[in-house]
């Protein structure tokens, strides 16, 4: 190549290689997203909050993890779905309490 001197700072022979189906992924994916089933889906992705996660941050008030480390990470995010999940199952029960 003429322009290897400008392109490499090493004397060894290197290669690039691209790879074909990636980019034939790569094409069908961007294809997808710009067709009009693809913009309508990412509209409607848009639209929608996040359920559960909408709820805990807003209704609950539970905007940051305060912990540090994995495990502690962990242990706090599950003792957030466990209230959460209690709070659905009481609601669920008074409804049915009213309603019988």
């Amino acid at each position: 190549c003429p322009y290897a001197k400008k392109c490499k700072n090493t004397d060894k022979n290197r290669t690039v290689r691209i790879n074909q189906e990636l980019t034939s992924m790569h094409q069908e994916v961007i294809e997808n997203l710009e067709s009009i089933h693809g913009a309508l889906l990412r509209m409607n992705r848009s639209i929608q909050a996040e359920g559960t996660y909408g709820i805990m941050k807003n209704d609950r008030w539970y905007k940051r993890i305060v912990r540090r480390g994995i495990h502690s990470v962990k242990l706090e995010v599950l003792l957030v779905a466990i209230g959460h999940n209690l709070y659905k199952y009481q609601k669920k029960k008074m409804r049915n309490r009213t309603a019988a």
